[in-house]
C-alpha cells in the first residue's frame, strides 16, 4: 500500500485518538517502526497488520473507523488539499458525483505512483445513484462512504448513503439525493489563498 494512504490513516488516528494510541497500535502491529513515510510503499501484510491492530487497540469495527477517516479526509483542515482536489470535480454535488470516475486518474496526476481502485458512477434515476468501488484497497468503499457523506455536507446537500453489498467483487454504495441546498455549504474558492 502506498505510504501516503498509511500516512493518512496515521494522521486520522493521531488527530482523533491521540499520538499515544497511534504508538500503541504500531507496537501491537509489531512492524518495528512507529511512523509511515508518505512517499514509500509498504507491503499489504504491513498495512493489514496495522489495520488489524487499529481495530484491536481502538475497540471499534474497522469499517466504521474507515468511514470516519473518509469524513476526516474532507473535513479536517490538516488535509485541505484533498478537499480542494475533490471540489474541483464540480460546482454541485451531482457534478462532483459524476467526476468520481476520474478520481483515480486525478490522484495519479498529483502522485504518479498512487494507484486507487476504479470508481464507476451509475445513475439509476434522477437523484438516485450507485457508486461501484472496484477491489484492490482494503476498506476503500468504507472510506468512500465517509468522503461522500462529508462532501454532501460540504455542498450543503442532504443525502442518504447505504452499502449495497458486493457485485462481481466490487463494493456498491447507494446514493440518494434527498434535497439540494438543504443547508449552507462550506465556502470554496478556485484560487488557493496563502497567509
Amino acid at each position: 500500500m502506498h505510504g501516503l494512504i498509511n500516512r493518512a490513516i496515521q494522521a486520522f488516528v493521531t488527530s482523533t485518538y491521540g499520538a499515544d494510541r497511534w504508538y500503541e497500535i504500531m507496537d501491537v502491529a509489531g512492524l518495528g517502526f512507529r511512523q509511515f513515510e508518505a512517499m514509500l510503499t509498504y507491503t499489504d501484510d504491513q498495512s493489514n497488520k496495522m489495520l488489524s491492530a487499529m481495530e484491536t487497540v481502538l475497540e471499534r469495527p474497522l469499517p466504521e473507523m474507515l468511514e470516519d477517516m473518509g469524513t476526516f479526509l474532507v473535513s479536517n483542515p490538516q488535509v485541505e488539499a484533498l478537499r480542494r482536489l475533490l471540489r474541483f470535480g464540480g460546482v454541485n454535488y451531482v457534478e462532483f458525483l459524476h467526476s468520481l470516475d476520474d478520481l483515480p486518474g486525478r490522484a495519479r496526476l498529483a502522485v504518479s505512483d498512487l494507484y486507487l481502485p476504479g470508481l464507476e458512477l451509475l445513475e439509476q434515476s434522477p437523484g438516485h445513484f450507485e457508486l461501484v468501488c472496484q477491489p484492490g484497497l482494503p476498506g476503500y468503499s468504507n472510506v468512500m462512504m465517509g468522503v461522500l457523506r462529508a462532501m454532501a455536507d460540504d455542498y450543503g446537500d442532504l443525502v442518504i448513503l447505504d452499502s449495497s453489498g458486493a457485485q462481481d467483487g466490487a463494493e456498491v454504495i447507494s446514493i440518494t439525493l434527498v434535497e439540494r441546498e438543504f443547508a449552507e455549504g462550506r465556502a470554496f474558492d478556485l484560487g488557493a489563498h496563502s497567509l
